[in-house]
């Protein structure tokens, strides 16, 4: 998985833009991936692990009626964290997950493997949905390969 990596420091190193990261599920793990690269510190500012919800509306700005009303592992919830991570770590574009690694953690609704994923950019905010079907390290591997090509995805996309 490292080329790509380096393939996503690359085009943002050739754009001019910075990477942010909001990690809750996969707890770390895109951010460990991006700065494996050597000089991924030209467009990497930082990260930060939301695990908690208390950490998701003090440090990253979720609204506790969204997490409330739609619970933790939800879009809205992803939307809001690559949202307020834009912000709080004042980058260009950055990337959030959310979701059930498993093995427990499932809720009516909301099966082990279920995540969430988030860009926001100075185009918006969108989000895609994972239903992955692994153990808790793979199902947490297999969110931060679908971060990274996504994000690698949106670059090659931009013109």
């Amino acid at each position: 998985m490292a080329a790509i990596q380096s393939e996503i420091g690359a085009l943002l190193r050739r754009r001019g833009l910075t990477l942010g990261v909001v990690e809750s599920a996969t707890g770390g793990l895109i951010s460990h991936l991006v700065t494996g690269v050597s000089g991924s510190s030209d467009y990497f500012k930082g990260s930060v692990i939301a695990y908690s919800n208390e950490i998701k509306n003090k440090l990253i700005g979720v609204r506790l009626s969204t997490l409330k009303k739609f619970g933790a592992v939800s879009p809205q919830v992803a939307r809001e964290m690559a949202f307020g991570g834009r912000e709080a770590l004042s980058v260009d574009i950055c990337i959030a997950d959310t979701g059930i690694a498993g093995p427990g953690g499932a809720a009516p609704g909301k099966p082990v493997g279920l995540f969430f994923l988030s860009l926001a950019s100075r185009d918006g905010v969108r989000h895609r949905r994972l239903d992955l079907t692994g153990t808790r390290a793979q199902n947490k591997k297999s969110a931060a390969a679908a971060a990274l090509a996504w994000l690698k995805e949106y670059l090659l996309a931009l013109s």
